[in-house]
């Protein structure tokens, strides 16, 4: 028969306790902030972000030089993604075109979200503020509600033939068209943050408005505002691109990825790149954001905690 022996005391103390096999607890992993189509959509809106900004410097080629006897050249290793219907390089109209399709769609996706983002949480101060203020959240939901019953395309061509085509006006245009849906966005996030308790319990310490809004509410929204930032240029992109395909986007010598599809629409039927690479490079930045939004608004594979 096996006896427990229990450690002696020490002397003038009390008995010590058997000892026991403790476990430390699990150390939680810290879960990716992206997944890895995220990593990938990274990648791919980091690229071009590179290339809008160094694109024109690295090209090889300057934006309209005639460096080809052929028109709708082949690839070679002189020209990797062949000539257009002028005998121009397509990887250097690519590469020059980068900033006017990147840049304008950023810069009128910027003005369109912070526009909305401002009378979005101005609605929804107003309108939560009492009634005071309630005839403001009406004048401006309303406002927006007319702007948003115009078909975005039909607002551009509305917008292109009364004050014609400039970079400018595609930012304003595109700013205009996108603002009422962000608005509509933050709107309802801000109204649902600031029904929360914590907004509560600061209005009842005797914060301000502009502490509630900045402090509180804005970081609880902004991931999925950043979402819907990302899918705003997204149709930005595309918008902007059609205008182009139109003619009545980026005006020649200037040039948009839109407008090399446009101008080299001959050389489809025969599958020539002069038209396909600027169609892939459209294809790639749109697929790229959004599988890079995809991961931030949390539909991307996550790490379970403590599993």
């Amino acid at each position: 028969m096996t006896s427990s022996i229990t450690p002696a005391a020490p002397e003038g103390g009390r008995p010590i306790a058997p000892s026991m096999n403790v476990q430390p607890p699990k150390q939680r992993r810290r879960p990716r902030m992206l997944s890895i189509t995220g990593l990938i959509g990274l990648a791919i809106v980091g690229f071009w972000l590179v290339m809008a900004v160094a694109g024109p410097s690295v090209a090889p080629h300057p934006a309209n030089a005639l460096v080809s006897d052929d028109s709708f050249g082949p690839m070679s290793s002189a020209f990797p993604l062949g000539s257009d219907y002028l005998g121009r390089d397509i990887l250097s109209r690519i590469l020059h075109g980068a900033p006017y399709t990147i840049g304008v769609a950023l810069a009128g996706t910027v003005c369109a979200c912070l526009l909305g983002t401002v009378l979005g949480l101005t609605g929804a101060a107003a309108g939560t503020g009492g009634k005071a203020g309630h005839w403001v959240d009406e004048v401006l939901s309303r406002a927006m509600d007319a702007l948003i019953s115009i078909p975005n395309k039909l607002f551009a061509l509305i917008m292109v033939a009364s004050f014609g085509s400039s970079v400018p006006l595609l930012i304003l245009t595109a700013a205009l068209a996108y603002m009422p849906g962000s608005y509509r966005i933050v709107r309802s996030l801000a109204v649902n943050v600031m029904t929360l308790d914590f907004i509560q319990a600061a209005r009842a310490r005797g914060e301000g408005m502009a502490y509630i809004i900045f402090i509180e509410v804005l970081p609880n929204m902004f991931r999925p505002a950043l979402t819907d930032f990302g899918m705003r240029f997204v149709y930005v992109v595309l918008l902007l691109a059609a205008m182009s395909f139109l003619g009545l986007g980026v005006q020649p010598p200037d040039a948009d990825w839109g407008s090399l599809v446009r101008e080299n629409i001959l050389a489809l039927g025969e599958g020539a790149p002069a038209v396909l690479a600027p169609a892939v490079a459209i294809a790639t930045l749109t697929i790229g954001v959004t599988l890079l939004i995809d991961s931030l608004g949390g539909r991307g594979k996550r790490e379970k905690d403590g599993v």
